[in-house]
Parts: structure tokens; sequence; C-alpha cells
């Protein structure tokens, strides 16, 4: 049976999360289309970011924030084995952030069709 590649990806994005926030996604659901992934992120928020949003202006800030780093830190570098994983150079990152639901979403977009499976030369 074909292993897929979503887990993978899955886990490269939640190490960079943590890495980047001190805590990563609880769950992501990741989805292969063409030559885009689609990963929705639930459980991201740290205490002190749900502290500071109990406010509008707060939540505002934390939006914000979240956005702003993660579109930062993927211009500067592309996580470590993304695109050898997919097998694809990323050319694209959008990503946003709805604080009162907990949850983010991320469109990678890439080169080359996303193949969803592992073929039998790869780890």
């Amino acid at each position: 049976m074909r292993k897929r590649k979503e887990q993978a990806f899955n886990e490269i994005v939640r190490r960079v999360r943590k890495e980047c926030f001190g805590k990563g996604p609880e769950r992501i659901h990741t989805m292969f289309v063409e030559n885009i992934a689609i990963s929705v992120l639930h459980g991201n928020l740290t205490p002190t970011e749900k502290f500071i949003s109990q406010t509008p202006e707060g939540a505002e800030i934390v939006r914000a924030a979240r956005t702003n780093m993660i579109q930062t830190l993927y211009s500067q570098h592309v996580p470590d084995g993304m695109e050898e994983l997919i097998g694809s150079k990323m050319l694209y990152l959008f990503s946003d952030f709805k604080v009162e639901e907990d949850m983010g979403v991320s469109v990678f977009i890439f080169e080359k069709p996303i193949d969803p499976f592992y073929s039998e030369n790869d780890p």
C-alpha cells in the first residue's frame, strides 16, 4: 500500500510553528490539489495569546503577529525538508488566522503538481 505524504508535511508545518511560537498546532489537516498544499491548523494559541486576545484590539494584534511572522519566516527560508518531500520548489505562501476559533489556514503554492503518495524511490 502506498503511503500518503500529508502526515510528513503536517509534521514539518507543526515543527516550524512550534519553533516560531513555542507551541505547535494540536491538529493539522492538509490537502494537496494540483500544485497547492492547503493546511488547516487548529489549537494554535499559547496561553499568553489567549489572554491578549480577550479584547478586539488584542485579537487583531495576535492575528496580525501570527500572520506576519509566518509569512516572513517562510519568505526568508523554506522549512528544511519541505521541498524535498513535495519534490518541487515552493513559490508562495498565503496565510491567515482566525483568533476567535483558534484556527489558521496556510496555502502553499509549489512549482510543480504534488504527488500525494511516496514513490518507490522516496525514503
